[in-house]
C-alpha cells in the first residue's frame, strides 16, 4: 500500500513539475512579419441578417522561437459587421496572442449583416500589430437585401395573388413556394431567386410563371450557396414543378444547381435566351408537355439535359445543348432523351404520343457515345425531324434513331464533328465555339430568319453558325 501511495505520488509530483515548466515558456517580441494562408477572405454573398458560413485564416510563425503578438483586432473594432474568432475566443480586440515557433493559429471569420439597400459592398480588415509592422486580412462581401419566403406547419406558403417580384431585393425560399392555381408570378429583370436545400417552387394548374429577364439583366435562380464552389455543383434545391396546365414563359434566365430544373407535366413552355445547367438529373423534364425554346444553351445535367416523357411537341432552335461533366462523370449524360412511356406517382407506366420534336440549326454534343437517345415504343407515334444540327452520335441500335439515309427526319445534319466549344467544364462556362470550328457557317440562314439574333444579340442573319452563339 505504501509502494502504491508512493508511486500515486511521484506521478503527481511529475505532472506538476512539467506544468510549471510549460507555463514557463518564455514569448519574445515578434522580430519577423507574420505568414497568412491568404491575404483575402471573399465571403460568399450574404443576406439581410442571415450568418454567413465561417471562412478560417491561418497565421504562421515562421521564426525560431515563441513569440507573443502584441494586437489582433478588426480595423472598424465593435461596429465592423464581421465577427471574428481567435485560436478559439470570440470577440473583436485581441492583447498579447501567443504563437509558439513553427506553429500556427487559426482564425476564423463570419458576417452577418444588416443591409442597407439592394446591393452593397461590406470590406473591413483583421490588423496584426507587432514590432515588425503592421499587417492585415481583408474582409469582403456582397451584402443584399433580401425577402423571405418560408414554409412552416402553419404557412403554406403559397402565392395567391397575381404578384410581381422586383429586383430590388432578392427572393429567398425555404421550403416549397407555390403559385397559386389561375395566378401569375412575373420576375422582374435582373432579380436573384435563391432555393435552400431541399427547397423548390410549384406553379399550379392554369397558373403562369413569367421570368422577364434582359440581355444586361438576367434573372437567376439557383441555390442560395453564392460560394463559387457552389456554382459547379448539383442538387443544392429541388426543382421549379409545373403543374398540368401551367405555362412557363422563359426569357434571359439562368437556372442552375438543383436536383431538376422545370419539372414540366402537361405544361406549355416558351424558353428563350437562357442558360440550365448543372442538375442532378434533368435540366429540363417534361411529361406530355410543350416546349418552343430559341437560343437555350445547357450543360452537365446527370441523366439528360433534356428528358422528354410520354411524348409531347417539342421545338429545340438555335441550341447548344451539351452534356460534360467530372462531377457527374458516371450518369447516362445524354442531351436530349425521349421515349413514349412515363412512371406516374403509382409506379403505373402510361403512354403518349410524341407529336413532333423539332432540332433546328442546333448543337447536341457531349463526351458520351450519344448525345441523343430514343426509346420508342411501337405502336406510338415518334415524329421528330432534324435539320442543319451538329450531333454527337454513335449508332442506330445505341441512339435508337437511324441517322444515314433517313432524309424524311435527318436533312442536312452532321455527326461527330467537334463543335471546338471555348470551355466546356461549369466552372469556366463558354459554349461559344472557337473561330475555326466545323459549327461555323453550317446553319440554314431560313431557320436563322426565324431567330436573327442569337443569345448576346448579335446578328446570325449571315452564314449562321450552329448553336445559341454566332
Amino acid at each position: 500500500m505504501k509502494f502504491k501511495l508512493l508511486l500515486a505520488f511521484s506521478f503527481w509530483m511529475l505532472l506538476m513539475a512539467v506544468s510549471c515548466n510549460k507555463d514557463d515558456i518564455s514569448f519574445d517580441q515578434p522580430s519577423q512579419e507574420l505568414r497568412f494562408s491568404r491575404d483575402t477572405v471573399f465571403c460568399d454573398t450574404v443576406y439581410h441578417q442571415v450568418r454567413s458560413e465561417t471562412y478560417a485564416v491561418k497565421v504562421f510563425n515562421n521564426e525560431d522561437k515563441d513569440i507573443i503578438i502584441p494586437r489582433i483586432n478588426l480595423e472598424k473594432g465593435a461596429a465592423s459587421l464581421y465577427k471574428i474568432n481567435v485560436d478559439g475566443k470570440p470577440g473583436y480586440d485581441f492583447k498579447d496572442v501567443p504563437l509558439r515557433k513553427k506553429d500556427s493559429l487559426y482564425i476564423f471569420v463570419e458576417i452577418a449583416p444588416q443591409a442597407t439597400g439592394p446591393e452593397a459592398i461590406a470590406e473591413d480588415r483583421v490588423i496584426f500589430t507587432s514590432p515588425a509592422g503592421q499587417q492585415h486580412v481583408t474582409l469582403f462581401s456582397v451584402v443584399q437585401d433580401a425577402e423571405f419566403f418560408i414554409q412552416t406547419p402553419t404557412n403554406p406558403n403559397v402565392i395567391s395573388n397575381h404578384t410581381v417580384w422586383k429586383n430590388d431585393k432578392a427572393k429567398i425560399i425555404y421550403g416549397n413556394l407555390t403559385v397559386d392555381e389561375n395566378i401569375s408570378l412575373d420576375i422582374e429583370e435582373g432579380t436573384k431567386v435563391y432555393f435552400h436545400k431541399n427547397s423548390g417552387m410549384k406553379v399550379s394548374a392554369g397558373a403562369f410563371l413569367n421570368i422577364n429577364g434582359t440581355l444586361d439583366k438576367e434573372v437567376v435562380l439557383r441555390g442560395d450557396r453564392n460560394d463559387p464552389y457552389y456554382d459547379t455543383i448539383p442538387k443544392n434545391w429541388n426543382s421549379i414543378k409545373m403543374e398540368v396546365g401551367s405555362n412557363l414563359n422563359m426569357n434571359h434566365a439562368r437556372l442552375f444547381g438543383g436536383t431538376k430544373g422545370l419539372e414540366m407535366k402537361q405544361t406549355n413552355a416558351i424558353i428563350n435566351n437562357s442558360f440550365i445547367h448543372t442538375f442532378q438529373e434533368y435540366g429540363i423534364y417534361a411529361v406530355n408537355s410543350t416546349v418552343n425554346a430559341k437560343n437555350l444553351v445547357m450543360n452537365n445535367c446527370g441523366e439528360s439535359c433534356i428528358g422528354i416523357f410520354r411524348g409531347g411537341n417539342h421545338s429545340y432552335t438555335h441550341s447548344t445543348i451539351a452534356n460534360y461533366s467530372k462531377v457527374m462523370s458516371s450518369y447516362n449524360r445524354n442531351g436530349i432523351f425521349a421515349t413514349n412511356e412515363w412512371k406516374n406517382e403509382s409506379g403505373q407506366t402510361e403512354q403518349g404520343a410524341l407529336q413532333q420534336l423539332n432540332l433546328l440549326n442546333s448543337i447536341v454534343y457531349s463526351d458520351r457515345d450519344n448525345g441523343i437517345n430514343f426509346e420508342q415504343t411501337p405502336g406510338q407515334l415518334f415524329n421528330f425531324f432534324f435539320q442543319n444540327s451538329l450531333i454527337k452520335y454513335s449508332n442506330t441500335s445505341e441512339a435508337g434513331f437511324q441517322f444515314d439515309n433517313n432524309p424524311s427526319s435527318i436533312v442536312q445534319c452532321y455527326k461527330n464533328e467537334d463543335p471546338q466549344f471555348v470551355n466546356y467544364f461549369t466552372a469556366k462556362l463558354n459554349l461559344r465555339v472557337k473561330p475555326n470550328s466545323f459549327a461555323r457557317g453550317k446553319g440554314s440562314a431560313i431557320i436563322a430568319g426565324t431567330v436573327p439574333t442569337d443569345i448576346l444579340n448579335v446578328s446570325r442573319t449571315t452564314n449562321p453558325t450552329l448553336g445559341a452563339y454566332q
